[in-house]
């Protein structure tokens, strides 16, 4: 090893290939990036190899990696999410950050650690991985379901909250380094802020939509800017005094507007986790994991509180507004972590001398358990709430109003058929078979989805196929077909399969009719048969059928017949 990391390259290369050695055992089990990178600085750091040598370096990597980060937060802050959802997104997201906050202080100061490293551990303990949760719900295809879209709503609360913290820190940097004359500093802070706003809404109102369209006549400009605009900004910000992640994060904002934002987005991703490498390189080569074991106590705690204690808060305030207890489960169990930005905003603390390297190793501790373990409990969230069901009714209120439950209001109705899953293959299944003159009940937990059925005109309900409860309710007695165009989940260690559920769930509530599911995947319908299904939809095989006669010019009585559900019968015995 020493032959190698005898240059600044070769050190890179070295800690690439512990990346991606260590990547591939986390991939293995299932854990978030995130977790790797933080390893691998742990690894490489003094307490173990100590491979890391050229500080100045993997620091800088690290600031530009830090940047990056923030300006994707920032061109994905959506405020129109938080608008549309309305009170349940700041109620909840302020809730919880206050109540995270004031609860963690408390602990810290139980466990001894003192009035200001209590508060940066608390503050830090309010926020979560967006990037984590994101990729988890869309790995779960919920990112679009009730309890997914409030939990994108409360994580940008919380981004916006970690915005106003960067800022606060960041006027208590320069004032306390003013000797004595720290007041006018923090307005000189303050004042350079609005200035940066200021830029922003100029850069917005004027510049960003012509200036973007042009660049975006060579994508790979379009991402050199945005790379710059972000460096520009952390730059800037960092002279003034808000600090490089805050001008990383204005950057982002700056670009929001955009219609070529999600493109940015994508394409700068990879580049964020490559970057973020190195500031966990840099955070683990910061640490003596020796000296980490006086803090084993107070991660514990701090862990089964974040584990715990943040889901049990979500719960609370969405039960007392009115909702569920599974969606306030569901969404509670995505803030049972800690994210990179607590690591940051304690760095933040320690590079400002308010709080000891130590408070950086428990937070690091703290975030390693609960973004290993809230993988697990994400991935595993319609299970473990099967297991929690009886004692989560204190946290539900009776008729739970903002979550009107019709399917009472169905009972007693005949319907030809009930569809679950309202995307494009189920609207075009449930208006053809209208026009035949079967009346059709859709069911989709996605909101929007159900709301535009209602404009279509079709009877519909908010609900999920996987929810035994809500299942039972349905009017399935009087019903001939239950159709299911519901995608397979694919989660973590799991191959939950919805459709197989589903199944289950409505023979197990005493649907005697006939049930259809689609399957994209061939090896799939010998299983689904198996587990029930009397039809099996192929519509990308039907579909084919129909283009090749439509190609080939087919005679009418030669033409494959492909009915409003084409599919594949179960063999009769």
């Amino acid at each position: 090893m020493e032959l190698i990391v005898h240059s600044a390259f070769g050190e890179v290369a070295a800690l690439l290939v512990m990346a991606a050695l260590i990547g591939l055992v986390g991939l293995a089990l299932r854990q978030p990036l995130i977790v790797s990178f933080i390893a691998v600085g742990l690894i490489a750091g003094p307490s173990a190899f100590d491979v890391v040598r050229s500080d100045a370096q993997i620091g800088l990597l690290s600031e530009l990696g830090i940047a990056v980060l923030l300006f994707l937060v920032g061109i994905k802050l959506d405020v129109k999410l938080i608008r549309s959802l309305g009170t349940v997104a700041l109620m909840t997201g302020l809730g919880q950050v206050a109540f995270t906050s004031i609860f963690g202080y408390l602990i810290g100061l139980a466990l001894g650690l003192g009035h200001v490293t209590s508060l940066y551990v608390a503050v830090a303990l309010t926020f979560s991985s967006t990037i984590i949760i994101v990729k988890l719900l869309s790995d779960k295809r919920e990112i679009d379901s009730l309890h997914g879209q409030i939990a994108l709503g409360f994580l940008i609360v919380q981004d916006l909250v970690v915005v106003l913290a960067m800022i606060v820190l960041s006027a208590i940097g320069i004032g306390a380094a003013a000797d004595g004359h720290g007041g006018g500093s923090v307005l000189s802070v303050l004042g350079s802020g609005i200035a940066m706003v200021a830029l922003v809404v100029v850069f917005v109102r004027y510049i960003a939509n012509p200036l973007t369209e042009r660049l975006a006549r060579a994508p790979e400009l379009l991402v050199i800017f945005a790379i710059a605009q972000a460096a520009m900004f952390a730059a800037i910000g960092d002279v003034v005094g808000l600090g490089k992640e805050v001008g990383g994060l204005l950057a982002g904002i700056s670009l929001a507007s955009t219609p070529y934002r999600e493109t940015i987005a994508a394409r700068l991703a990879p580049l964020r986790d490559f970057l973020l490498l190195f500031f966990f390189i840099a955070l683990g080569a910061t640490l003596d994991l020796s000296l980490l074991g006086a803090h084993v106590t107070g991660a514990v705690v701090f862990s089964l509180f974040v584990l715990i204690g943040n889901p049990l808060i979500v719960l609370a305030i969405m039960g007392a507004m009115g909702y569920r207890k599974r969606t306030g489960f569901l969404a509670g169990l995505t803030v049972a972590q800690i994210s990179e930005f607590s690591l940051i905003f304690v760095a933040m603390g320690v590079s400002l001398g308010h709080v000891a390297e130590d408070a950086l190793g428990l937070v690091t501790m703290v975030g390693l358990v609960t973004i290993a373990a809230s993988t697990y409990m994400i991935t595993y969230s319609h299970q473990l709430f099967v297991v929690f069901e009886p004692l989560l009714g204190v946290f539900e209120r009776r008729g739970t109003p903002r979550e009107p439950n019709e399917a009472s209001s169905h009972r007693g109705e005949s319907y030809g058929a009930i569809l679950f899953g309202l995307g494009r293959y189920g609207t075009a299944i449930g208006m053809r078979m209208k026009k035949r003159g079967v009346r059709v009940l859709g069911v989709d937990f996605n909101p929007t989805a159900v709301r535009r059925w209602r404009e279509l005109g079709l009877e519909t309900e908010f609900g999920d196929a996987t929810d035994p409860e809500f299942v039972a309710e349905l009017p399935l007695s009087k019903a001939e077909w239950i159709v299911s165009t519901v995608p397979i989940h694919v989660t973590g260690l799991s191959h939950e399969d919805a459709r197989t559920t589903l199944i289950q769930l409505t023979r197990s509530a005493g649907f005697r009719g006939r049930i259809a599911v689609a399957s994209h995947y061939a090896r799939d319908t010998e299983d689904l048969f198996e587990a029930g299904a009397d039809l099996v939809l192929e519509p990308f095989q039907d579909a084919a059928d129909r283009a090749v006669d439509l190609l080939t010019g087919a005679p009418e009585e030669e033409r494959t017949e492909i009915p409003a559900i084409a599919a594949e019968q179960k063999p009769m015995p």
